[in-house]
């Protein structure tokens, strides 16, 4: 089944079926995913997932084993990189030590013999937007590394490339400027309007940044949607561990009909939820509740809500400013986490303390049913 599609307008990139081998090693499998002209579109996942051979692709540096590459319709499998419609962003900047800041960003419209009067305008527009036109005259080496990463995003945009591919562009990077660079990259990317298409192992930066995501394990996509989606609703077990911190419960379906699904949890109750997550009466499955969705209560504390609940024991509670991290472990050994916020000092007060017997519960539309990984 092809993902990522939206409407009937031919994609900015579509990968038909892609599979790329090097000797015994698949590492990519049977991709089939439509990315629309103007998103942001993100391939996450772990690292040896296939995301950076899959990006490589698109771009030409590597050719597919099977399937093709388009670009707005057009066939480009056997296209040299020199002839796409794409330019790439790396984490590794690859500057030119010896040029200023504006002859690197000229550079790939210098060897294009683009005009000289095109090139001033088109650099001095693009050093404007990546806030660097006070750079201009400066050595890369004269700049700190967020600002080189902001001239390779300059140069590549310069070239007006129908796609714009982006391998982990900012993992270099420390924390707060990564946080900066990413509300910059996303304003840019709307500004200009054309295609993005990045590869990132952080979930954070996915969600932040994101039109779609298309969540990767062992070679093939297990997931594409938009960043709500993927958090709130993943499609697997591999899905919703990987993304943020996420509470599988092991069980088995007991009923599954469009109305409602059924699952006994190995801890004891059975729950409900709208969705079946594509799980059959019988099968093994795992219900998903996100950390901020559940109530944390003394076991004795049955408040009468309508709530599902299940029972264990507090292991540990941990201080983090804003919230309270509690762990808690079911009858079946399931391991629970849960966040309090930290908005009421008495409230956190009554919490049961580490050792103590507790009860969670969550409303139904706070429930998830998953799958298996599919890889």
């Amino acid at each position: 089944m092809r993902q990522g599609g939206e409407g009937s307008a031919e994609p900015s990139v579509r990968l038909d079926g892609v599979t790329k081998r090097f000797g015994d090693f698949t590492a990519v499998r049977d991709l089939k995913v439509d990315i629309p002209r103007g998103q942001f579109f993100t391939m996450l996942g772990p690292s040896g997932c296939g995301k950076t051979t899959t990006l490589r692709m698109v771009a030409g540096f590597e050719e597919p084993t099977e399937g093709r590459v388009l670009l707005d319709g057009e066939d480009v499998t056997d296209r040299p990189a020199f002839r796409r419609s794409t330019n790439t962003v790396f984490q590794n900047y690859a500057l030119f030590p010896h040029l200023s800041v504006e002859r690197n960003v000229a550079f790939g419209l210098q060897r294009r013999k683009v005009d000289k009067a095109e090139i001033r305008r088109r650099v001095s527009d693009e050093l404007e937007r990546v806030g660097l036109a006070a750079e201009a005259k400066r050595r890369p080496a004269q700049l700190s590394g967020g600002q080189q990463q902001r001239v390779a995003l300059a140069r590549a945009l310069v070239n007006r490339p129908a796609v714009l591919l982006l391998d982990e562009p900012l993992g270099a990077l420390d924390l707060k400027l990564r946080k900066q660079l990413q509300v910059e990259l996303k304003r840019i990317q709307r500004e200009v309007g054309i295609t993005f298409v990045y590869v990132t192992h952080d979930q954070e930066e996915a969600l932040t940044m994101s039109d779609r995501i298309a969540v990767m394990n062992r070679g093939a996509i297990e997931q594409v949607a938009d960043p709500e989606a993927v958090y709130e609703r993943p499609a697997t077990t591999f899905v919703a561990g990987f993304i943020g911190v996420s509470n599988l419960m092991p069980g088995e379906v007991v009923s599954a009909n469009g109305a409602a699904t059924e699952l006994r949890l190995d801890a004891g109750p059975t729950v409900r939820t709208a969705e079946s997550g594509g799980a059959r009466r019988g099968e093994r499955a795992h219900a998903v509740v996100r950390p901020e969705k559940l109530v944390l209560r003394p076991a004795g504390d049955f408040a009468d809500d309508g709530r599902a609940s299940v029972e264990g024991q507090v292991e540990s509670s941990l201080y983090m400013g804003t919230a309270t991290q509690m762990m808690v472990r079911l009858a079946d050994g399931t391991r629970m986490t849960v966040l309090v916020p930290n908005v009421d000092v008495d409230a956190r007060r009554r919490l049961p303390s580490p050792g103590d017997p507790a009860r969670l519960s969550w409303s139904d539309e706070n429930i998830h049913i998953v799958r298996e990984a599919m890889a």
